[in-house]
């Protein structure tokens, strides 16, 4: 490495960790980033900080779990003196953050960032700024330059939705445009350091799209939890499961708001088939996904950067798919909570490492900052890896820990389809993966226990089993010992 090295932190949304060639997934067809994963730590078993867009990029962004970094519900904004990244990397680095923001006032450049690309106009009812609802994205822009309409109005102003957005050719998606946008920066940039993010919005619902025929539904393989309620489990899980799946047994689904406008949008969730297509649409869009990241590593490439660029890939959360009977996140299964975590960190290796054990997102900014050669704050709650990349340490015997905070006095999560299900969102949960068992604990609801090596699709609740008590009581020790070093006041129950 013959200079300050370069970070590309490349994020989706929404996109499950087993949607990957390294994950064990077979036939997916995604070339750029089984190329990217062949030169890559992959790491084993990675978890979001919470499993929902706003709390998981905050964490992101500063080192912090939610409850400490305080957006603990979507579209709840980060504060300003939180630091992230973009305010502690050396100034002399060309910083740029790319798509979803989703932590305030998208449109603004924030936070030191000096290269800012906006996407997301459909969070404007949450901006407390006149400036920021004075202004539409770039991408707005860009596609209103090349002739298309926006289709609906959102805070006083006509956008494009995300349904409307997924009707456009591929060439004007978002994660097409975003990689255009960043190979630019590339370019442009390609003589001084720089500290690159891009986000963008697919797999995420809608999950139509140019590429939705790519895929035959009946060929791709599903689980047995696929379309199977969940038994013996919180009942959270167990109300989800029995809503998203009514239109099994009869009814019309056009007439429910969450299904048709958020959960479901266009997709016939009435028959299996149904269910399969979706699927199929989901993992069509992850197709985007990976020709955005072809253009970006292309022109890490081209600029003859390659050695000196560290290559980070992962997502927000995940998505339930019919997985359990549910759809979207909000979930602490595997298939809502694990994501797929790449680290491309080419002076210390460039072929395929799995990395065995357990890791979260919380550790991602001071392991950048780390490999950048800057200062790890001391407030930040995760831990550097790179002793880890560099094989001075394991993860094997590493805690993760995941929370689910569903309310805020002045911004509850949105409408999930029953009042019964909005009460038990609202529950506290802390979570624990550790040593191959994952506990999940809530006031007010049935905990759970899996044992990920045996039961890797969480079918068998041990909570209850006598023989797991002093498990339960070790690992929920751990929850409260991680409770008091981060200053995290959620109530535990008795065990």
């Amino acid at each position: 490495m013959a200079r300050r090295p370069n970070l590309v932190f490349i994020m989706s949304d929404q996109q499950r960790y087993d949607t990957m060639a390294c994950y064990g997934n077979d036939w997916i067809d995604t070339p750029n980033l089984n190329a990217l994963a062949d030169e890559s730590f992959v790491f084993e078993r990675a978890y979001v900080t919470q499993p929902v867009c706003t709390p998981a990029r905050a964490s992101i962004m500063t080192g912090l779990y939610p409850h400490s970094a305080g957006p603990t519900v979507n579209k709840m904004h980060l504060p300003a003196h939180f630091k992230t990244v973009g305010d502690l990397v050396s100034p002399d680095c060309a910083r740029g953050y790319m798509g979803k923001w989703h932590l305030g006032n998208d449109v603004l450049p924030q936070h030191n960032f000096d290269t800012w690309i906006s996407t997301e106009d459909s969070h404007r009812e949450s901006y407390n700024s006149p400036e920021a609802l004075g202004r539409l994205t770039d991408y707005h822009r860009h596609l209103v330059a090349n002739g298309f309409e926006p289709d609906k109005t959102i805070a006083g102003e006509k956008v494009f939705s995300g349904d409307g957005r997924a009707r456009l050719p591929e060439e004007f998606q978002m994660a097409s445009y975003l990689g255009d946008r960043a190979a630019e920066f590339i370019r442009d940039n390609a003589d001084r350091p720089f500290v690159l993010y891009v986000n963008t919005f697919e797999p995420h619902s809608p999950y139509f799209g140019p590429l939705m025929d790519h895929y035959d539904p009946d060929a791709l393989p599903v689980g047995p939890s696929f379309l199977r309620k969940p038994e013996g489990s919180a009942l959270i899980s167990r109300l989800r499961a029995d809503y998203c799946m009514q239109y099994l047994e009869g009814g019309d689904q056009t007439a429910d708001v969450y299904m048709r406008d958020y959960a479901a949008v266009e997709e016939d969730v009435s028959t299996e088939e149904g269910w399969r297509r979706l699927r199929a649409h989901y993992f069509a869009n992850i197709n985007l996904v990976d020709r955005m990241v072809g253009r970006i590593t292309s022109a890490i490439d081209d600029a003859g950067l390659a050695d000196d660029t560290v290559v980070m890939f992962s997502s927000d959360h995940g998505d339930m798919l019919g997985d359990h009977g549910m759809l979207e996140k909000r979930s602490m299964y595997e298939e809502s909570a694990r994501v797929p975590m790449l680290m491309r960190v080419p002076w210390l290796s460039r072929e395929q490492t799995v990395v065995p054990g357990s890791m979260s997102h919380i550790d991602l900014a001071p392991t950048v900052l780390d490999l950048l050669g800057d200062p790890v704050p001391y407030h930040m709650q995760g831990k550097s890896l790179v002793p880890t990349l560099s094989g001075e340490a394991s993860l094997e015997d590493n805690d993760v820990f995941i929370e689910w905070s569903g309310f805020f006095s002045s911004m509850p999560d949105r409408h999930l389809g029953t009042a019964a299900i909005d009460r038990m969102n609202r529950l506290p949960w802390r979570t624990i993966v550790s040593g191959g068992w994952k506990l999940n604990l809530c006031v007010g609801d049935q905990c759970e226990l899996f044992d990920l090596e045996r039961d890797p699709y969480e079918m068998h609740n041990l909570f209850d089993d006598p023989a797991q008590r002093d498990r339960v009581r070790d690992l929920a020790a751990r929850i409260r010992a991680w409770q008091y070093e981060t200053d995290d006041d959620a109530p535990l129950p008795a065990v």
